[in-house]
């Protein structure tokens, strides 16, 4: 009876932390963080909130001399919805390179094969799938070189 008992308080908490998942991670900042706490954490990071450009209570556009990206927040109320970075260069070639590399870190740091929906030379967009959400890069060198690297929080399911 012992056993029996043992086996169904071990099954039981088997299923419990199975329900568990680890938040998505946007450059080791938890994306489960409150909206003020992720933000002021990337004000530490050195990134300054470009108010013009932002709107309150949806959008945080940020920007930052260390780095070659405009980063945008969006959030609603409390809870983080996406980041992207955006980046620009001055020719295909660059971004289609930093598209690759990208593609490859993910590859390895998650050790899962992307879903690929578009494959073109200029036209592509790598779409991984974490517990926490789903991290999207995409490149688009239409008129001026673009990339975008895309971190997606899961939206809970209605209850």
């Amino acid at each position: 009876m012992k056993k029996l008992v043992f086996l169904m308080m071990a099954v039981a908490a088997i299923c419990a932390c199975s329900g568990e998942h680890e938040p998505l991670s946007y450059r080791g900042l938890p994306m489960n963080l409150p909206t003020a706490q992720f933000l002021d954490s990337l004000a530490a990071r050195g990134f300054v909130v470009d108010s013009a450009h932002s709107d309150s209570g949806k959008l945080a556009v940020l920007t930052s001399d260390a780095v070659t990206y405009k980063m945008l927040v969006a959030y609603q109320g409390d809870k983080l919805v996406a980041v992207q970075e955006n980046y620009e260069a001055s020719s295909n070639d660059s971004t289609r390179q930093l598209w690759q590399e990208l593609r490859d870190d993910f590859e390895k740091q998650l050790g899962t094969w992307p879903n690929m929906p578009l494959k073109g030379e200029d036209h592509r967009e790598a779409r991984f799938e974490t517990d926490g959400g789903f991290i999207v890069i995409t490149l688009k060198n239409t008129y001026s070189p673009t990339l975008q690297l895309r971190y997606e929080v899961k939206q809970e399911a209605a209850k």
